[in-house]
This record gives C-alpha cells, sequence and structure tokens, in this order.
C-alpha cells in the first residue's frame, strides 16, 4: 500500500470534485436515461463545464455568494445563464434547474452545492437569503416524494464543528437576527474524498487545511492504494492543479 499527500485550492477542489461526478455511475445513469439538473452554484459551474465538456463563464453561473467584507473584487457574479439540464442524454433548453424538479422519477439527480459541512455526520447546511427558499426551498419537497437524488457537490474546504441541525436552532431562535439562516438537507454528499474514489478507486482523507499565497482556503489530503492507483492520482492531479481562483478564468 502506498501512501501519497497533495494540497488542493479551492478552485482545483472544484475541478476535481466536478470530475468526479461526471464519471460518477449515478450521474452517468440518470444522463443516458433520466434527468441531471445542475443548480446554480460556484461549484456547479465546474460540474457544467465538465458534464457538457464546454467552458461557461462560471461568475454568470451563480447565486448566493461569499465574498470579503472589505477586500474589493473585480470578479463579479451574476445569476444570468441558462441552467444546465439534461433529459434522456440530450440537453432541456428553456427550463430551469428547479421547474426541472416536477419532471424527475427516482433516480433522477438533481445537483444542489452546500455552504457548511460536517461530513462525519453526514450533513450538509444551504445558506438562504430568499424570502420564500431559495431554489432549495422550491425544489426539496418534490426531491422526496418523487425519490429523486439530492447530490450535494461540496468541498471539504466548507467543513464547520457541530451538529448542523444545532446550529441552524440557534439562528433561528435569534430574536433580532440578521443575515441569511442556515438549511440543513438530507442528499448524497460528494466530496474531494467521493472524487478520488470515483476516479482512482483509492480512499482518501484530509489531513489539514488552510494555507499562504493563494493556498488559503486550502485542504491537504492524503490518498491510499497500489502504485498504479497512485499514479493515477498522480495523472489526475496534473489535470487538476493550476487550475485558476474562481473568475480569473472566465
Amino acid at each position: 500500500m502506498m501512501q501519497k499527500s497533495f494540497v488542493l485550492t479551492s478552485s482545483e477542489s472544484k475541478r476535481l470534485i466536478a470530475k468526479g461526478i461526471a464519471e460518477y455511475e449515478l450521474v452517468k445513469n440518470a444522463l443516458r436515461e433520466g434527468i441531471v439538473a445542475v443548480a446554480k452554484g460556484t461549484t456547479n459551474g465546474y460540474v457544467a463545464e465538465e458534464l457538457s465538456g464546454e467552458p461557461i463563464d462560471k461568475t454568470l453561473y451563480c447565486t448566493g455568494t461569499t465574498k470579503p467584507v472589505k477586500k474589493k473584487s473585480d470578479v463579479n457574479t451574476a445569476n444570468e445563464l441558462s441552467d444546465l439540464v439534461y433529459r434522456d442524454g440530450q440537453l432541456w433548453e428553456g427550463i430551469s434547474a428547479a421547474d426541472a424538479v416536477a419532471k424527475m422519477k427516482a433516480a433522477d439527480v438533481f445537483i444542489k452545492g452546500a455552504n457548511a459541512l460536517n461530513y462525519d455526520r453526514d450533513q450538509a447546511g444551504i445558506l438562504v437569503g430568499h424570502p420564500t427558499g431559495g431554489t432549495i426551498g422550491a425544489a426539496i419537497g418534490t426531491l422526496v416524494a418523487r425519490r429523486a437524488v439530492l447530490l450535494i457537490p461540496v468541498s471539504i474546504e466548507k467543513s464547520i464543528p457541530g451538529d448542523l441541525y444545532d446550529t441552524a436552532k440557534m439562528i433561528e431562535c435569534a430574536s433580532g437576527g440578521s443575515g441569511p439562516t442556515l438549511w440543513p438537507v438530507s442528499g448524497e454528499i460528494f466530496t474531494e474524498i467521493e472524487a478520488l474514489k470515483v476516479l482512482c478507486n483509492v480512499e482518501a482523507w484530509p489531513i489539514a487545511a488552510g494555507g499562504i499565497l493563494g493556498a488559503e482556503g486550502s485542504v491537504r489530503m492524503s490518498a491510499w492504494g497500489t502504485e498504479e492507483q497512485i499514479e493515477n492520482v498522480n495523472t489526475l492531479l496534473a489535470q487538476v492543479h493550476g487550475e485558476p481562483p474562481f473568475g480569473y478564468d472566465s
């Protein structure tokens, strides 16, 4: 058994996760015979590129985003591109991801990112600022009723301590609170760990986080496998390392 450690920046993690989702058998099956809907989000911009095989301006495939409070950026984000929705292998034009949910059945896939993660508890949380619950509010009830799959691409970078349901209750119960609420959701979480399993069939785990000089928000991963599997990891890393920071490749 061999072991390899490596660092993934925030954008490199997004690219890795997106590559994993594009090769995930659940998604590939739904692409062949079913519906795959990619909701707006920063990670989902990468997912849209990997599924379509075409680059997009990912800054225009956003909804709510988290940005520095005081540091101004020359990158603007917007919700301007059409949602990427596939039906039976064909691009389904003129329909939003949320509206496509009404046509879904069991094993169809709705892809929605998250803002918070507790991996040990299998919990993901979505910040909600829209008064009627935003994309997840429009979709979640129908997804549950139709037994469709909520697939949640989210980086280990977004890990926070504690039970997300308890955290959400603290926010909800605060009188005079401001800012978004947190909506814990049940779905299939897909991180760098799952991406490395799908793409290289290795066991992987985060061993550290953070960095400087562009590695802020990074995760340090370690992977274990045979010599051939680790060589596949090296080949994969050559594809994702050097991914530009979000917004600077558009």
